[in-house]
């Protein structure tokens, strides 16, 4: 069932912690706030569930909270960044909706 939508561009950051490629799009920290103030169901690590549309590419995964500043992050599949021939450092249409 769904939630609430939101659409915003962010740029896709290689997160470093892994020796192999995990490319990740941070939420605005305002979308952030707002969907840490919805009620969703109990997740592990803080986690929300949510679908994803990036160009014609729609999938199911979860956003995580940051610790750095609070801001919610996504991963983006490498089979999704090759489809939309997107990469590292490109500033991307994200829609993201919660799911309930």
């Amino acid at each position: 069932m769904a939630g609430v939508r939101y659409e915003f561009e962010a740029e896709l950051w290689r997160w470093e912690a892994r020796r192999d490629l995990w490319v990740f799009a941070r939420l605005p920290l305002d979308v952030s706030e707002d969907i840490r103030l919805q009620p969703h169901p109990p997740a592990g690590f803080g986690s929300v569930k949510v679908m994803v549309t990036l160009g014609g590419s729609r999938w199911s995964t979860s956003v995580f909270p940051e610790s750095a500043d609070g801001s919610y992050i996504v991963a983006i599949k490498g089979s999704v960044r090759q489809k939309e021939g997107v990469g590292l450092g490109d500033v991307v249409k994200l829609g993201i909706e919660t799911l309930l």
